[in-house]
């Protein structure tokens, strides 16, 4: 990057909003505590840094062994009085009926601030645990098939009956409504099968951080089949990373090779070629390198299998926040930002990223141009940075 361009780029999305991931417990991936409960003093300090710190939503994940997501999010939402709290839901543990009733229930509790992010399953032993043994092709389609039947829950006026391929009922409703209108449905994967679904039904759209250019196509399909579908308003977007901040480039890269010693020795037992197509994708950027563009870093999702959202933003809170800006440019609008120190990160973030960050959307409002913070803080664009990000690797 030798010049900056101050025009906004067609593509930038005019605003941003930021989600964390709801922490139950102290345990990190870089000091994991043996335990399956919920710390319920620590999690009231979590869920109130998220409200101090700025953030709009919350994610409460789900999996066969964690605590109940919509439970978790029914209480982040009596915790907080601005934070969306956003429902992980697999279809096959919740009937659709039942989901759109709880979803409804949730959504009223917190006056309009709910959201659902529809997770289809990419592992097959995953989904046994809990009973569900579709192929996954098939977990897809019963998630097109569930996200119509939320839908006509919340908004059909008199009694309807289904007989689809995954869900059979008679004369339901009408349901329970959402405090106003719908709930915004989230889908998220890699697959061909996800950006159909998504594409055609989902009102966001999730994806891992991946290198720039890379998203973009990722967009440019996602939306396109949205226009294929027919549909005039395209998914939001939403992406995901992992920052490691401090208060210089150099100093944060001391920082990740630290982490990431911690976090390897911690995920030696992951081993394997992951089921899912988003996992495939993180680990073939990380063979290719460890680098992208401004900041993105890969060598979180190598050492970890890619179990999960795994690539990192490396560098000070003006760099990191000068890379969210090129991936709000490159038009994504829902930004999720967690840390592997997570009550610590979280803060960090909520100070020292976050205003940065919306700093410059005012300005881009205000005068029509980007300001200076992406001109001015390049990472990785200046040799300097990759210096700082190879000179502690030993």
């Amino acid at each position: 990057m030798t010049t900056f361009d101050t025009s906004i780029p067609p593509t930038a999305s005019p605003e941003a909003e930021f989600i964390s991931l709801s922490h139950l417990n102290p345990s990190t991936e870089l000091e994991p505590i043996p335990s399956r409960g919920i710390d319920l003093t620590y999690f009231r300090r979590y869920v109130r840094s998220l409200e101090e710190g700025g953030y709009d939503y919350t994610l409460l994940p789900y999996g066969s062994g964690t605590a109940d997501s919509f439970v978790t999010a029914s209480a982040v939402g009596q915790l907080t009085e601005r934070i969306k709290p956003i429902v992980a839901l697999r279809p096959n543990t919740t009937f659709p009926t039942v989901g759109a009733q709880k979803l409804a229930t949730l959504d009223q509790l917190t006056e309009g601030r709910a959201v659902v992010h529809i997770i289809s399953g990419g592992n097959d032993a995953e989904q046994a645990r809990q009973g569900d043994y579709l192929p996954k092709a098939k977990r897809y389609a019963r998630t097109s098939e569930y996200v119509d039947l939320l839908r006509r829950s919340w908004t059909e006026p008199a009694p309807f009956s289904h007989d689809g391929e995954f869900y059979k009922f008679d004369e339901f409703g009408p349901g329970f409504a959402p405090y106003a209108g719908s709930i915004p449905i989230s889908i998220g994967g890699q697959s061909d099968e996800a950006f159909a679904v998504g594409g055609a039904k989902a009102d966001i759209f999730s994806f891992w951080g991946e290198p720039l250019a890379d998203l973009r196509s990722e967009i440019d399909r996602v939306h396109q089949l949205a226009r294929d579908a027919g549909r005039t308003t395209l998914p939001r977007i939403w992406v995901t990373f992992r920052p490691i901040i401090a208060q210089t480039d150099e100093l944060a890269w001391r920082k990740a090779h630290e982490y990431v010693k911690l976090v390897e020795a911690n995920f030696s037992r992951y081993t394997g070629k992951p089921q899912n197509v988003g996992s495939q994708r993180a680990l073939d950027f990380a063979n290719r390198s460890d680098l992208y563009d401004r900041a993105l870093w890969t060598r979180t999702a190598a050492v970890t299998n890619a179990a999960g959202a795994s690539t990192a933003l490396v560098g000070s809170p003006e760099t990191v926040a000068a890379a969210i800006l090129d991936y709000i440019d490159q038009g994504a609008s829902l930004v999720s930002i967690r840390g592997y120190d997570t009550l610590a990160d979280a803060v960090d973030y909520g100070r020292y990223v976050l205003p940065l960050v919306r700093q410059e959307l005012a300005h881009r409002k205000t005068t029509g141009q980007r300001g200076r913070l992406q001109a001015e803080h390049l990472g990785n664009y200046a040799p300097e940075y990759g210096e700082f990000a190879t000179a502690v690797r030993s």
